[in-house]
């Protein structure tokens, strides 16, 4: 079972953008009501697509740089991303 990946600044290069599994992001918030909901999903979504894709979040009060590079205007949200660039 593939686990979520916690991303930072530090390591977001070398988790998605050098990846060469596509990346599904989850930005998200502790604080967020519809976030935790989607929180069993995403983690679904981690077990079932386990080695064709990664599974990652980003916290957007920890990383409001990564939030901003990725364009979020509101949380949750999911970003698909193939080659190092957001799809979709």
């Amino acid at each position: 079972m593939s686990e979520v990946i916690t991303l930072t600044e530090a390591g977001f290069d070398r988790e998605v953008t050098d990846s060469e599994l596509p990346v599904l992001v989850d930005y998200w918030a502790p604080w967020c009501g519809p976030c935790r909901a989607l929180e069993p999903v995403v983690a679904a979504i981690a077990a079932e697509l386990d080695g064709r894709i990664k599974v990652a979040k980003v916290n957007v009060d920890e990383e409001p740089v990564l939030a901003a590079r990725a364009g979020v205007r509101g949380i949750p949200d999911l970003v698909l991303y193939r080659d190092g660039a957001m799809r979709g």
